[in-house]
């Protein structure tokens, strides 16, 4: 079964449309971080989030750590998913899903080494998804996605494996490396965003031919 493809740092009402036309499954939108690409402001990701058709999902990025925060972070952007960059540190999993029982939880994993194996099986039957990334939250400035970068796919191959929920697969993804992280890990779906722009703007051509190796059999 091919994967669903999420387009992420969407910035404009006019990019929603354009990544749906070509066949995206979800939408990232990107709030306030400390570092990385597509930033926007929560009224614009409220704005986006309410012209996108159902059944396409609408993903808040926050980096807040608290379920109070995420809570109250959602409440102003009302998106159908959240995804969670950085790791939960105040509450839990169970309080955020009692709080917004119809929103996706979607935990991110910073894939470097077999302690990220570890940490994402673990809480794989905590949440909705779960989506790996390149990015490193022990940086002085914490780097939580956006990176360009592929991290090891072996590790993510071993956390799809294992996982009790589904693995989004993200970091360096583009055309021309596509089609290879699909064979490899077999993700439930997979996250583009620096791969599908150029000057920062969505490339209709790299898109275009992201689709086509993605689904390419």
């Amino acid at each position: 079964m091919n994967p669903r493809i999420k387009i992420c740092c969407i910035n404009s009402i006019a990019e929603a449309k354009t990544a749906v036309g070509f066949g995206a499954s979800a939408i990232g939108l990107v709030a306030r971080m400390p570092s990385g690409p597509g930033p926007i402001s929560d009224s614009l990701i409220n704005k986006i989030a309410i012209t996108v058709p159902p059944p396409i999902a609408t993903f808040l990025l926050t980096s807040e750590t608290s379920v109070d925060m995420i809570i109250n972070h959602h409440r102003r952007t009302n998106t159908n998913a959240i995804q969670i960059v950085d790791s939960l540190k105040t509450g839990t999993y169970k309080q955020l899903k009692d709080a917004l029982p119809f929103i996706k939880i979607v935990q991110v994993i910073h894939v470097r080494d077999e302690k990220s194996v570890e940490e994402a099986i673990g809480i794989s039957g905590l949440v909705d998804a779960i989506l790996l990334d390149s990015g490193n939250p022990d940086l002085k400035i914490k780097v939580l996605g956006g990176t360009g970068r592929v991290h090891n796919w072996k590790l993510s191959r071993q956390i799809r494996d294992n996982s009790e929920c589904p693995i989004f697969l993200a970091g360096g993804l583009k055309p021309e490396n596509v089609r290879q992280a699909i064979e490899e890990v077999q993700p439930f779906a997979i996250d583009v965003c620096s791969g599908v722009r150029t000057n920062g703007n969505l490339d209709n051509y790299k898109l275009e031919k992201f689709f086509f190796e993605a689904y390419r059999v």
